[in-house]
């Protein structure tokens, strides 16, 4: 069976959201076990069972992105195969938005009328170029009536990056240094979770939820790429209920 963690933040009855966790699936090591991803050199007949468990707690099939750490966000009830996006919103019920990830942060977004729902992949360089902003703007709906929800991702003592993602954050928004602390020369620990939240109540987006988790830290239940390289992808879904549901 499927093991699945149920958002816990305040969105409407009829908004539903899951995040994966790495067991309950088929593949083997490395990609052990829910691995969901088509793209890591997993059996594709084990990728496909992963998915249908998963679908069992669905409405529909997922829109599944080919996601390249760019901002563009996709209408997925229109969802066309292989689109190179790293978001999803959708206004009819049933259409399952969802990001994979093994690190990179995963947003859900919903309004707080129950309207229209996202979800975001949010590695730093879809970050600092504005991929919540533009998941935001495509929900077309005001920024203060929407609720974040941040999704397990790399933890703020194991994301070490270089001086140039520093600075590059600090060109954008100087600050941003708040989210960085000193490793060694050159190099600085980020913390994801503390650059989203900045980005997002920039954005006019002041309910916001989860964050904590560190995927590298926990290799029971999260898949981390930068800790194991070879690696599965879980998934972050979110949808809006049909009448009755």
């Amino acid at each position: 069976m499927v093991e699945l963690l149920v958002p816990d933040w305040p969105a409407p009855a009829k908004v539903r959201a899951l995040q994966t966790l790495r067991g309950g699936g088929v593949s083997p090591a490395p990609w052990d076990s829910c691995n969901l991803g088509a793209h890591v050199g997993d059996d594709a007949a084990r990728v496909a069972a992963n998915r249908a468990a998963l679908r069992r707690h669905l409405p529909a099939e997922p829109c599944w992105l080919n996601q390249v750490h760019g901002i563009a966000a996709v209408d997925a009830e229109k969802c066309p195969k292989n689109e190179n996006a790293d978001a999803a919103h959708a206004r009819r019920a049933n259409v399952v938005c969802a990001v994979m990830t093994a690190d990179c942060l995963p947003v859900l977004f919903c309004d707080r009328a129950g309207t229209v729902v996202a979800a975001a992949h949010a590695g730093w360089r879809g970050l600092l170029g504005g991929v919540l902003e533009s998941t935001i703007a495509a929900m077309a709906v005001p920024p203060g009536e929407l609720l974040a929800w941040l999704g397990p991702a790399i933890g703020p003592e194991r994301f070490e990056v270089g001086d140039e993602v520093r600075a590059a954050f600090l060109a954008d928004d100087a600050g941003a240094g708040q989210a960085f602390a000193a490793r060694a020369p050159g190099k600085w620990l980020a913390d994801i979770y503390g650059l989203a939240r900045r980005r997002l109540r920039r954005a006019g987006v002041e309910g916001i939820h989860g964050g904590g988790w560190c995927t590298v830290g926990d290799p029971a239940r999260f898949f981390s790429y930068r800790r194991d390289g070879v690696t599965g992808r879980m998934a972050s879904l979110i949808w809006l209920a049909g009448e009755g549901v």
